[in-house]
């Protein structure tokens, strides 16, 4: 009998709805997997792969020219504290469809999100050592767990094509301590632990802090912060991404949920206007669709949302009647490649950050 719990319940293409699933090919890139990653047709099949030069620094997207936008995991610093090699990046290059590479820009300080420009620049999450004084001010968290007396604190910077630094802002700068506490569980090792970074029109960014459960809109001209949600009404939330109509959609983790017993996730769309939650998915029963950590959702062109509860490689559709018309579970299980993060973090998994799903037109390279 199969013995890992994921597999036994079933990999690979779990349901499909064509009349409802919007068309298209899914992509992926399993996180212990050494630089692969997947597009998949509507049913199930491998339509393409590459094979990269690095395990994933979280995720892939496929940029408006049909390259591939990748970051990948240098592993070129000794970690900075143990979850460091889970979710630190450093390399954010783009690929053509056989894997050559066609530009990278490098930070070893890089983790989780970078969002590729079609001109070439990056906006990306890093981090800077907080000592002292400053390690001092930041707030929460379990008392005695920094690196080392260490505080790593967020930075997210933009560089142009050439690499050079357009913009950069700093959380501790920006960021009240005591209204952005690390929650009582959080190692103080990481703060605030900016997860995702999106443009939103041409001088806003939309950032998700996960250990403080909030997402907040910085004015990239003077660095100023508008919270758009706190932990009153998300909780460790992931990929707040700005939607045709102003709204931003959430992927709301649910770990640590102010005022509920019963972890589960879902998945919320945010009036920049009014705060107010408006459309949003969870499961029935709610515990059923649940993801500690990682997770994404993107707003499909038929209204449709792509899902990904990522630590157990799940992805599904959902209408905007929240009827699910597709579901894929990765089949690739594999330890981490390196021998550090596979001792942090030992056993096979088919975990992913976050999905995307691309229409025919999109993957020129494909036809």
């Amino acid at each position: 009998m199969e013995q890992n719990t994921l597999k036994r319940r079933g990999v690979g293409l779990i349901g499909s709805d064509p009349d409802l699933a919007s068309p298209g090919y899914t992509l992926y890139a399993p996180l212990a997997g050494n630089g692969r990653v997947d597009l998949v047709a509507l049913d199930g099949t491998i339509a393409h792969q590459w094979q990269l030069p690095y395990r994933p620094g979280r995720h892939a997207r496929i940029l408006a020219d049909g390259s591939l936008a990748y970051n990948g995991t240098t592993l070129a610093r000794e970690p900075l504290f143990a979850m460091w090699r889970k979710y630190s990046g450093g390399s954010m290059a783009r690929y053509d469809h056989a894997g050559a590479q066609l530009s990278e820009f490098r930070d070893d300080l890089q983790h989780h999100d970078a969002h590729h420009y079609d001109d070439g620049s990056v906006l990306y999450a890093a981090v800077q050592a907080l000592t002292g004084a400053d390690a001092a001010r930041i707030q929460g968290g379990v008392p005695g767990t920094e690196a080392d007396g260490v505080v790593w604190s967020d930075v997210i910077r933009e560089v142009g094509p050439d690499g050079a630094l357009r913009w950069e802002w700093r959380a501790v700068d920006h960021l009240d301590p005591a209204e952005f506490a690390l929650q009582p569980h959080y190692w103080r090792e990481h703060w605030p632990l900016i997860n995702s970074v999106h443009p939103l029109g041409e001088h806003t960014v939309t950032a998700s802090l996960r250990s403080v459960s909030a997402v907040i809109l910085i004015d990239r001209r003077t660095g100023e912060v508008t919270t758009l949600a706190d932990r009153n009404t998300l909780a460790q939330q992931h990929h707040a991404t700005p939607l045709a109509d102003g709204k931003i959609l959430v992927f709301d983790n649910g770990t640590f949920r102010t005022g509920e017993s019963v972890t589960y996730s879902r998945v919320v769309e945010i009036d920049p206007a009014t705060k107010a939650v408006g459309w949003s998915y969870q499961d029935s029963p709610r515990e059923a669709f649940f993801t500690p950590f990682m997770g994404g959702a993107q707003r499909l062109p038929n209204g449709n949302t792509l899902i990904t509860e990522a630590a157990f490689g799940r992805i599904f559709e959902v209408t905007p009647q929240r009827r699910i018309c597709w579901e894929y579970v990765v089949p690739s299980f594999t330890e981490y490649p390196d021998p550090d993060t596979a001792q942090v973090f030992p056993g096979i998994s088919n975990a992913i950050f976050r999905a995307y799903r691309y229409q025919e037109q999109e993957l020129p390279w494909l036809r």
